[in-house]
C-alpha cells in the first residue's frame, strides 16, 4: 500500500517534498486535480464532490490506505463531511489544517482539554478565498484555544500565478495581500499560510510582514506530523511505490512539476 497525497493542482508538491524528505522509505502517492484547478474560486458543494472523487480513486483504483489532503480549500471545505459521512474500513484521510493547529497553540490534536491561552494573541490567516469562506481554520483553532484574534485575507490570484509559474506576479500579489491584512491587523503576533503553494513564497510573506512576525507554513510540519502518525501505525508504510498522477494533461503538469520543485517529476494520467 502507499499514502496518498491529494491536491488540486501542485501546491500539494511542497507537502509532498517535505514528506519524501523526511520518510524516503514510505511509497507515496501524488494525486493532481489539475484538470479542475484551480479549487479556491469553486463553491463548497463542488470542492466536496471533487474531493471526494479523488480521494475514493486513491483508497480504490490506486491502493491508498490513508490519503492526506495538501489542500487547504479541500481540507476547509470537504474533510469535516467525508468524515461524517463515514469513511471505509481499513481507511483514512486527513487534512492538513491539523498539523497547523497543533504546531500553531503548542497542544496535541488528540488534547480534548478546555481550549485555553496560548502565545500568541493576534494571528493573521493568509488562504484562498473559498478557505476563508469556510471559517474552518477559525471554528478549529476556537476548540483549542482562547483569546485569540484571526484576522483572514483571501489571497486571490496567488495560486494561479504560481501555477503558471510567474512568481515576478506572485510576489507583489503577496505583498497587496500583506498591505490589505495589515489595514485590518497592524501588527500580528504570527502568520499562517494557509495553501499549500504559499511555501514557494515564504519569503516574500516574511520580507512584508517584517522580522518580528513567526511565519507558520504548512510543509514540513505536516511531513514531521505524518511521520509521528506513521510511527504509531508502522504496519501502514509497508511496500508499494512512488507514483504520480494528475487529470490534466500529463506532459504539461510533469513540465511544470518539474519547474516548481526545480527537480524532475513525471506524471501519469489518473
Amino acid at each position: 500500500m502507499s499514502v496518498g497525497i491529494f491536491d488540486s493542482g501542485l501546491g500539494g508538491l511542497t507537502v509532498w517534498d517535505a514528506v519524501t524528505r523526511r520518510l524516503p522509505d514510505l511509497p507515496v502517492t501524488y494525486f493532481a486535480d489539475s484538470a479542475h484547478a484551480p479549487y479556491g474560486v469553486r463553491t463548497s458543494e463542488d470542492i466536496h464532490g471533487l474531493t471526494r472523487d479523488a480521494v475514493e480513486d486513491l483508497w480504490f483504483k490506486k491502493g491508498c490506505d490513508l490519503v492526506v489532503l495538501a489542500c487547504n480549500t479541500a481540507s476547509a471545505a470537504a474533510l469535516r463531511r467525508m468524515q461524517e459521512a463515514g469513511v471505509p474500513d481499513g481507511k483514512r484521510v486527513l487534512g492538513v489544517f491539523v498539523p497547523l493547529i497543533e504546531a500553531l497553540t503548542e497542544r496535541n490534536w488528540g488534547d480534548n482539554s478546555p481550549p485555553r491561552e496560548v502565545a500568541v494573541s493576534q494571528v493573521a490567516l493568509f488562504a484562498t478565498p473559498a478557505t476563508v469562506a469556510s471559517r474552518a481554520f477559525q471554528r478549529e483553532l476556537a476548540f483549542r484555544a482562547i483569546g485569540v484574534d484571526v484576522e483572514a485575507q483571501a489571497c486571490g490570484g496567488v495560486v494561479d500565478a504560481i501555477e503558471d509559474g510567474d512568481m515576478i506576479l506572485a510576489e507583489a500579489l503577496v505583498r497587496s495581500h500583506v498591505d490589505a491584512l495589515q489595514r485590518k491587523m497592524p501588527q500580528p503576533d504570527a502568520a499562517i499560510l494557509g495553501c499549500t503553494h504559499y511555501p514557494l513564497v515564504q519569503e516574500a510573506f516574511q520580507k512584508a510582514l517584517g522580522p518580528g512576525v513567526k511565519v507558520f507554513s504548512q510543509a514540513d510540519i505536516v511531513a514531521e506530523s505524518l511521520a509521528d502518525y506513521l510511527a504509531r501505525r508502522p504496519a501502514m508504510s509497508e511496500g508499494g511505490q512512488n507514483r504520480m498522477f494528475t487529470t490534466g494533461d500529463p506532459e504539461r503538469v510533469s513540465a511544470r512539476a518539474t519547474q516548481f520543485l526545480r527537480r524532475p517529476l513525471q506524471f501519469e494520467a489518473a
